[in-house]
């Protein structure tokens, strides 16, 4: 028998109850979504992590013996550490029309609202099957759905289409950049400062290679490597973090640098690094073993995901339009899961209730009209699918 019906508020509250912060298990709420489903019979794949920490989830409402149309998320959040936030982040608050909480607008209000949808989605017959996928880790580089991916890859009736939830107020995204977060190790020779010249800096060499990136950074940003459906219009690359050094008086033999690449699709980070490293390997280095032999550079890929750029007169986008009343496409700053859904031949969008501008932040918020709209864009959905 079905659980009785719950509305998109009543699962948001629940959602949000669950602490899933990406350096803690998922395995709650994925539990709790496998046992609502349940209730509608509605069978659920877990797939895991090594340790069984965590694990994506993968379940098909209608038939599944022909493509169909995945309703995709992420389950993990942000950290609410050192953030002032005036409500308890983890129970869900409402004020003036807006319901709060760590992950109301990424994206745990999308997945309330597709979960809400499921009673309707079954209440006919379906042409074409939904598939509502929830993945781990995509806050820490995309990590969690490629093993849910790979599956999808080998099944034989891949899905068609995909809609990723993430919030765009209910636009219609097209595009998104890709990324490349890179880390280098720079191993110098310690001395004592007064003797400078004989030890190997190993800042002072981390420095001139973050000062090759922004070299690189300026030539990514040459008019004819423009597109200007992003903002900004060009690739781009930062350094975001670095260490090292023990005391003043003493030469640095350690540094460590991260940096990152935001790439528009058309452009490969991975030339960013591989420019990098030759600049360091042809030009850096051998000063630096000529002081001391033992010096050595090293770089290490943290995370990648690729770019989106769904073409706008295609399948997906034209059912996006279809289903939001807008064929008005855009694209957005942030990365998702979807270009790794269309690197294995999934056409992808983005759509979903809320603003980005409110994500990551304390007092993260999902307006009660954004998730009334986004349910009404999901029965919109059911009605093409019972056509």
């Amino acid at each position: 028998m079905a659980y009785p019906a719950m509305n998109s508020r009543a699962l948001l509250a629940d959602l949000i109850g669950f602490d899933t912060t990406s350096r803690e298990s998922n395995l709650q709420l994925i539990e709790y979504v496998r046992d609502y489903l349940a209730g509608y019979d509605v069978p659920c794949q877990l797939i895991f992590n090594q340790t069984r920490s965590k694990a994506n989830l993968f379940a098909t409402l209608g038939p599944d013996d022909r493509p169909g149309i995945v309703l995709s998320g992420h389950t993990d959040v942000v950290p609410v550490d050192g953030q002032a936030w005036s409500v308890p982040p983890f129970t869900l608050t409402e004020r003036d029309g807006k319901l709060f909480g760590r992950g109301a607008a990424d994206m745990k209000g999308s997945i309330a609202c597709v979960l809400a949808a499921v009673p309707r989605l079954l209440t006919a017959p379906l042409r074409m099957p939904v598939h509502i996928a929830l993945s781990y880790d995509e806050e820490v580089g995309c990590l969690g759905v490629r093993s849910l991916l790979a599956d999808l890859a080998q099944r034989p009736h891949k899905p068609v289409l995909c809609i990723i939830g993430e919030p765009t107020e209910l636009k219609p995204v097209l595009g998104h950049k890709g990324k490349l977060a890179m880390r280098c190790d720079v191993h110098g020779a310690a001395c004592h400062s007064a003797y400078a010249p004989q030890g190997v800096n190993a800042i002072e060499y981390a420095a001139e290679l973050i000062g090759e990136l922004g070299r690189i950074g300026a030539d990514l940003r040459a008019p004819d490597l423009h597109d200007p459906r992003f903002d900004p219009p060009f690739s781009t690359v930062q350094t975001g973090v670095i260490g090292g050094g023990k005391a003043l008086n003493i030469v640095p033999q350690e540094c460590r640098f991260d940096f990152e690449v935001r790439a528009l699709p058309a452009y490969d980070p991975r030339q960013v690094a591989e420019r990098l490293q030759r600049y360091a390997y042809q030009h850096v280095l051998p000063r630096m073993q000529a002081v001391n032999a033992a010096s050595a550079i090293a770089f290490t890929e943290l995370s990648a995901y690729p770019g989106l750029a769904t073409d706008s007169q295609g399948q997906a986008a034209q059912l996006i339009a279809q289903l939001c009343g807008s064929d008005e496409f855009s694209t957005v700053a942030f990365g998702t899961e979807g270009g790794l859904f269309d690197a294995i031949g999934i056409a992808t969008v983005v759509c979903g209730p809320g603003s980005m501008d409110q994500g990551h932040k304390p007092d993260e918020f999902v307006s009660v009209a954004q998730m009334q709209a986004c349910d009404a864009m999901l029965v919109r959905l059911a009605e093409y699918l019972h056509a």
